[in-house]
C-alpha cells in the first residue's frame, strides 16, 4: 500500500461531517488536483466523544459510498502508542507513529555506537544536492543526534512491527511524527533520524517533524516566515537524498501537522512542493468541529443559542479545557468576550467572531482557539448536540465543504 502525492488529513470530532470533507476534494478533483482524503481522530479524542477507531472507519466508507469516490482513501490511527494501537489494527490502514514523547531519551550505549559506525562517512562536509551551503558533521555532533533521537525512531520500529505483524506490512502506510516538540529538528537531523528509521527497516511514507514556529490549534502561523520557507525547502531536498542514500520508499513524503488553517504558509509549501515536483501530507483536525459551530450560529435560532451554550461552558471550563493543549494554543483571556455579551450576538456576529478570515473586523483567535478546544462541551450536550447537527445538517455541510475547499485546498494547490 502506498499513499499518493498529495494527501489531506481530514479530522471530524463527532462523525456527522463525512460527506461534507469528501465533497470538498471533489471539487478539487474537477479542478484538476487529485488529494486522497484520511479521515483521522486521536485517541484522546475518542475518549472525550465516547466513540471508537471502527466509527472512523464507517465514517469514511459510508461517505465514499454516498459519493460515489473511486479514488484512494484512507483511516489514520492518529497518534497512537504501544498502549492503545491494538484497538486501531483492523479499522485503520494509516498509522501515525507518535514518538514525540521518547525524544531526548538515551538509546543503549551499543547502539549508539553501531549508529555512529554506520555513519560516519558522512562526517566533514555533508552536501545536500540543491542546498547550497555545505553542512559540517563531526562525530560529536552524530553522538549528539543519536542521544535526542536514535531512542525515538527504535520505539517508531518496534511500534511499526507490532502492527506489521499483526495487519501486513503491506497493508498499512506509517507516518512517524515528531512534531509535538518543543525544539524544531534541524534538515541536518531529519537526515540522520531519516538513517535511523532506514537502518530500523521501518518503510515510513510520510514523516512529521517539527518546524520553527507556533502551529498553534485553528488559527495561522505564528514565526518567522522566511525561516520556515527556508526549513520547508531543505527537508524537501533532505528528503529526496535520504531516498536514494538510504533506499527509502519513493514516495516518502513530508506531512505537515498544521493544527489546522496555517494560511501564510500554505502558499510558501505550495510553491515549493510544485518547483521539487514533491507530495505533500497535511493535517487539518480540528477545522470541521469549528465549522459545525458556524453552521449552528448561521442555522439562527435555537441552533444559534446552543453555539452560543458551547461558548459559555467553555469560558467557565477554560482552565481545565485548555491545559491538555497549552503547547499548542495561546489565547489572551483579557481578549475573550464575556458569555453574557456572546449572548446579545447575532447569528452573522457570531460566525463572523469565529470564522477564520484573516483580516476580517470581526475576527477573534482567542475565541477561536477556546471554541476550537472546547469540542467536550458539546461531546457532555449528547443528543442535544448530536440532534442539533442532523436538523441543521445542510448549513453546516455548506460551511465544512467551503472551509476545506476554498480556504485550505485552494491555497495550497492555488486552484
Amino acid at each position: 500500500m502506498k499513499i499518493a502525492k498529495y494527501s489531506f488529513g481530514i479530522g471530524d470530532r463527532f462523525g456527522h461531517q463525512g460527506k461534507a470533507q469528501l465533497s470538498a476534494l471533489i471539487r478539487a478533483k474537477d479542478a484538476g488536483i487529485d488529494v486522497v482524503p484520511v479521515w483521522n481522530k486521536s485517541h484522546r479524542e475518542h475518549g472525550i466523544v465516547g466513540t471508537s477507531p471502527s466509527d472512523v472507519r464507517d465514517e469514511a466508507d459510508t461517505a465514499v459510498r454516498s459519493l460515489g469516490w473511486k479514488g484512494e482513501y484512507h483511516v489514520d490511527a492518529d497518534h497512537i502508542n504501544m498502549s492503545n494501537v491494538d484497538g486501531y489494527i483492523e479499522h485503520s490502514d494509516f498509522f501515525t507513529l507518535d514518538v514525540a514523547d521518547y525524544i531526548m531519551e538515551r538509546a543503549e550505549d551499543r547502539k549508539i555506537q553501531d549508529f555512529i559506525r554506520q555513519n560516519m562517512k558522512y562526517v566533514g562536509e555533508l552536501k545536500i544536492p540543491g542546498i547550497s551551503e555545505a553542512f559540517t558533521i563531526s562525530e560529536e555532533k552524530l553522538v549528539e543526534i543519536a542521544n535526542k533521537y536514535l531512542f525515538a525512531t527504535e520505539k517508531a520500529a518496534e511500534l511499526y512491527r507490532h502492527i506489521a505483524e499483526t495487519k501486513g506490512g503491506d497493508d498499512m502506510i506509517p507516518e512517524v511524527s515528531m512534531d509535538e516538540v518543543a525544539m524544531p529538528q534541524t534538515p541536518v537531523e531529519l537526515f540522520f533520524i531519516l538513517s535511523m528509521l532506514a537502518n530500523e527497516n521501518l518503510p515510513v511514507q510520510t514523516i512529521a517533524p517539527k518546524f520553527t514556529g507556533r502551529f498553534n490549534k485553528g488559527v495561522d502561523y505564528e514565526g518567522d516566515i522566511a525561516q520556515f520557507e527556508k526549513e520547508f525547502e531543505e527537508d524537501l531536498l533532505v528528503i529526496d537524498f535520504a531516498i536514494k542514500e538510504f533506499g527509502l520508499p519513493e514516495n516518502l513524503k513530508l506531512s505537515v501537522h498544521s493544527g489546522s488553517d496555517k494560511f501564510s504558509i500554505y502558499p510558501i509549501m505550495g510553491r515549493l512542493i510544485k518547483k521539487y515536483d514533491k507530495g505533500i501530507h497535511v493535517k487539518t483536525a480540528g477545522t470541521t468541529w469549528l465549522e459545525e459551530i458556524i453552521g449552528l450560529a448561521a442555522a439562527g435560532g435555537d441552533a444559534l443559542n446552543l453555539a452560543k451554550k458551547v461558548y459559555r461552558k467553555a469560558f467557565e471550563k477554560q482552565e481545565a479545557l485548555c491545559a491538555p493543549y497549552a503547547t499548542v494554543i495561546d489565547i489572551n483571556p483579557i481578549q475573550l468576550p464575556a458569555p453574557d455579551q456572546v449572548d446579545m450576538w447575532n447569528s452573522e456576529k457570531f460566525a463572523d467572531t469565529l470564522r477564520h478570515i484573516p483580516g476580517h473586523a470581526e475576527y477573534n483567535s482567542n475565541f477561536r482557539q477556546l471554541v476550537h478546544v472546547g469540542y467536550k462541551v458539546a461531546a457532555d450536550m449528547g443528543e442535544e448536540y448530536y440532534s442539533a447537527l442532523v436538523r441543521n445538517a445542510g448549513v453546516i455541510a455548506e460551511n465544512v465543504e467551503e472551509n476545506i475547499y476554498d480556504r485550505h485546498l485552494k491555497r495550497l494547490f492555488d486552484l
